[in-house]
């Protein structure tokens, strides 16, 4: 598949003009398609009454096809699911039902094979897929109410939700055939089977959302225009994220940490209401749009923590990322699919955490290690340390903001397929095996109108002083491409040089290499500093301060909406030239 340019940085820059309801989207975008066609004399006399309808209905299920990589199946499920409806913003609405459908066939099917199977690692995974099927059916189903419950002022926001949910639940799916890596039998070809047509439906649900929406912006229509149109008094209500709007601000701030009033204590000497952050997670109301704060005193927590997804609105600190530590074992080698290797996972949205280290102790002879999952949606790590070799941090789904935190690892240290920014964060390469190259990220995305990818500002990457010995045996590169469409920017960073000058691995012999977008910007030091010597692949990219401006967080994810209250020292531009204090 060739990889489309227009996808990404230039598409970036048109959210600005897009800026109204769906149904107006929508409508305009069929009246369009179906309107030259009427216009054009193809429409049924009054009189063929019901034969007219069932005519325009075929002509707006095509309309919203169009755009898509399956279109039969888009046309084929569309037409059994929507009926004879006509109503632009239904049909949206039938494409993500109709997907989420065949996930919980998919996930039904999941339950039947685990009876089936003996081998342990295959009945984990199927366990996984079960869990991966319904976190998927939650992303469809708030993406539908999403797209019935618009404000108009707040439509590219909507856009951006839309765009992140449905690219969580491709990324899901393909994390669940992945997780059949190294199993017996023929569960993974059954599950892959399983997994196909929603596979498909969730690829088209991403197209419908990202390609009418650039159809939109090339109509040329003014955002200010259609505000003024469905509101005349210009009353657009700025907002902000639900954990921001219960009045809990700045959370994350220096000097925020003597004001924090905890809602539970968590210490291992026992002066806390738990010695456990386990025994915490019982006292987490479900659902929440008031933020829970735990405070986690100095301390090294042996014990697997999960934040379920429905432990929303959650904020964890700590005493230093070196003080209080969270540490697990879990590997690859022992029978976990990476997935379930992680000591603690994230899954519930408008996640905080300051001052913590993550870690996964197995060594880089257990292979894939996680020590930190991430799925939570508008994620904030601030202060905190992940410590591990390799997988040491899975941003796998979902948007993420990172600042001042230390990442190390040996292969693939940080990967995953979320909408990530790291500003200002150390990664730090260890000593690996001795047969092992040391990558320090891999971004996994599948599709190529994913909104997601790794962006890196102002990072610093830097050895280990272990790994300096070996590190012209056990060679170190910026990345690699884990998926078809991967996407890595690494900008205004200071690159040692452990890095060597070709920059960028490939995966396997020449996959993805066209495909990927890859780029680095105004980066300094010994391992950025001659360029020409950089991998030659089509996906390695060159560009302009304007393109990398669109790889910025308030750009790429309209980071001022939810991370810039949060009390980070947020810079939601380029660091050259971000104003001064």
């Amino acid at each position: 598949m060739a990889y489309n340019n227009g996808d990404d940085g230039g598409k970036r820059k048109r959210y600005a003009v897009i800026g109204v309801s769906s149904f107006l989207l929508v409508a305009m975008v069929i009246a369009v398609t179906v309107g030259v066609s009427l216009n054009n004399g193809e429409s049924s006399s009054p009189s063929n009454g019901s034969k007219d309808h069932i005519s325009s209905s075929n002509k707006a299920i095509k309309a919203i096809c169009a755009p898509t990589d399956y279109k039969e199946d888009c046309m084929k499920t569309l037409g059994s699911e929507a009926g004879n409806t006509t109503d632009p913003k239904k049909l949206i609405q039938a494409g993500f039902n109709v997907a989420k459908k065949f996930i919980n066939d998919a996930a039904k099917k999941s339950e039947t094979l685990k009876e089936l199977e003996k081998d342990p690692r295959t009945s984990k995974a199927l366990g996984l897929c079960k869990q991966l099927m319904d976190n998927s059916m939650d992303e469809l189903h708030k993406s539908v109410e999403k797209i019935s419950d618009f404000d108009i002022t707040k439509f590219d926001e909507m856009l951006m939700d839309l765009k992140i949910w449905i690219s969580a639940t491709v990324t899901y799916q393909e994390t669940c055939l992945d997780s059949f890596e190294n199993t017996t039998g023929d569960a993974s070809e059954k599950m892959k089977k399983a997994l196909k047509t929603s596979m498909r439906l969730s690829s088209n649900a991403l197209a419908m959302v990202s390609e009418i929406s650039s159809v939109f912006a090339d109509l040329n229509i003014s955002r200010r225009r259609l505000l003024e149109f469905e509101n005349p008094n210009h009353e657009v209500d700025q907002g902000s994220s639900p954990w921001i709007a219960t009045g809990v601000r700045r959370l994350l701030a220096l000097d925020a940490k003597e004001n924090l009033k905890p809602d539970v204590i968590v210490a291992k000497d026992g002066s806390g209401k738990y010695k456990t952050i386990n025994e915490a997670l019982k006292d987490i109301p479900k659902k929440s749009n008031q933020t829970f704060v735990i405070y986690i005193k100095e301390g090294v927590y042996e014990e697997y923590v999960t934040f379920q997804k429905n432990m929303t609105n959650v904020m964890v600190y700590g005493d230093g990322a070196n003080k209080t530590r969270i540490t697990g074992s879990k590997n690859f080698i022992d029978g976990f699919p990476t997935s379930l290797t992680a000591t603690v996972v994230v899954l519930g949205d408008n996640f905080l955490a300051r001052d913590i280290g993550f870690e996964n102790t197995a060594g880089a002879s257990k292979h894939q290690a996680v020590a930190l999952r991430v799925n939570s949606d508008e994620a904030i790590f601030y202060r905190c340390a992940m410590d591990g070799f390799q997988d040491t941090l899975y941003t796998h789904a979902k948007r993420q903001f990172y600042r001042e935190c230390n990442v190390s690892g040996t292969i693939d240290f940080v990967f995953g397929d979320a909408a990530v920014v790291f500003q200002n964060c150390k990664f730090i390469v260890r000593k690996p095996n001795d047969n092992q190259q040391c990558i320090v990220t891999a971004q996994g995305r599948k599709e190529r109108r994913q909104p997601t990818g790794i962006v890196i500002q102002n990072g610093t990457f830097v050895a280990d002083p272990e790994y300096v010995p070996v590190m012209n045996q056990s060679k170190a590169y910026l990345g690699r491409p884990w998926k078809e469409f991967s996407r890595t920017i690494i900008m205004e960073s200071f690159i040692d040089e452990l890095i060597q000058p070709v920059g960028w691995l490939p995966w396997a012999g020449n996959f993805a290499l066209d495909t990927c977008y890859y780029s680095e910007f105004n980066n300094r030091g010994p391992g950025a500093a001659d360029q020409s010597l950089r991998a030659k692949w089509v996906g390695v990219k060159k560009i302009t301060a304007e393109e990398a401006a669109t790889f910025t967080p308030e750009q790429f994810y309209m980071g001022d909406a939810w991370v810039k209250d949060s009390g980070v020292d947020y810079v939601p531009g380029m660091f050259s030239i971000a104003p001064k204090k």
